[in-house]
């Protein structure tokens, strides 16, 4: 891999802003550019970097996937807007859950997640507005991950040989493309970025439909959306790297009421890391492990067992899919 990686030990936070900032100026010169937010670090770290180098001749959007957490769109396009930049909700539901239809092996379903949003979503937007450059932010990890065949990154794109302006009519800038999350997080915190946004736990580029084993629907969706927003409830006082919750695929026998309930299964994981290469589980105490347990099946309709992943990475990933 020909990219170079800034450790967070050779990281100067304020010389690169800087440095990215003349680059997106000197790659743009006087056109505009779009800007891809989803509201996780990386991208709200370039939002922060592309707004400083272009002002309003960058147009900013949150694309409205329907995989997103509870809330999560609304709340990022407030948070944007009073800091000053302005953020346009765009509603592609029903293009992604149309592309992710009968999709169930993992590669197959980031791959239409990347061709809904790069060609038909940006693709249009990019067309519409008549600009030449999309913003994005990938780092360093989706790129290693991606190269050494762990899994396919959505927003990988010219490391894999794919030429963005011929298949997509634009060209891609990634400005934290040589940081790792940590190394991000701190950039973030130079930029003035409010730390409930520069300190959140990693969030994936595929958002829930990374955490759902299987076919991908609304209604799958809304069962681990409500699992993530108890699991993150639960655990954001822990100082653990990342938790989350996943929808397995199979149904498995419960009982309420003395009655069979055949019904859905929630794994939870948590982890210890340092830069997502590596990572051990949390060592939770039982009670709140017992108190997810209640929470999901009792809050979350259909959930009869909730399990909790106690794998190392390697061998296991953080994320399920």
């Amino acid at each position: 891999m020909a990219l170079k990686e800034i450790t967070l030990e050779e990281l100067q936070p304020e010389q690169f802003i800087a440095e990215q900032v003349e680059a997106i100026r000197s790659i743009v010169g006087s056109s505009t550019a779009i800007n891809a937010l989803s509201g996780g670090v990386d991208s709200s770290v370039v939002t922060l970097l592309g707004h400083r180098a272009l002002g309003d001749r960058l147009k900013t959007y949150f694309i409205e996937n329907g995989i997103m957490r509870q809330g999560e769109p609304e709340y990022i396009v407030s948070l944007f807007t009073k800091l000053g930049i302005p953020v346009e909700l765009f509603d592609a539901r029903a293009q992604f859950f149309g592309a992710l239809k009968g999709l169930t092996e993992p590669e197959e379903k980031r791959e239409a997640i990347t061709q809904t949003f790069y060609k038909q979503v940006f693709g249009a937007l990019v067309k519409e507005s008549g600009a030449k450059y999309l913003l994005q932010g990938t780092n360093y990890t989706d790129v290693e991950e991606t190269v050494a065949g762990v899994k396919r990154q959505h927003n990988i794109l010219e490391q894999l040989g794919i030429d963005t302006e011929a298949a997509f009519g634009y060209k891609v800038i990634e400005p934290v493309i040589q940081l790792r999350k940590p190394a991000v997080r701190l950039v973030g915190k130079a930029l003035g970025l409010p730390e409930a946004i520069y300190n959140r736990p990693p969030f994936p580029g595929p958002a829930l439909a990374a955490r759902v084993i299987g076919e991908v629907t609304p209604d799958r969706i809304a069962v681990v959306r409500e699992a993530t927003e108890i699991v993150e409830h639960e655990l954001k006082t822990t100082g653990a790297f990342q938790y989350l919750a996943i929808l397995h695929a199979d149904k498995v026998t419960g009982v309420r009421a003395g009655k069979r309930d055949y019904g859905l299964q929630v794994e939870v994981r948590c982890w210890e890391s340092s830069d997502a290469q590596t990572g051990q589980p949390t060592r939770l105490p039982y009670e709140t492990l017992e108190r997810l347990a209640d929470r999901i099946t009792s809050e979350v309709s259909g959930v009869v067992s909730v399990t909790y992943n106690i794998t190392r990475k390697p061998p296991s990933t953080i994320e399920a899919v």
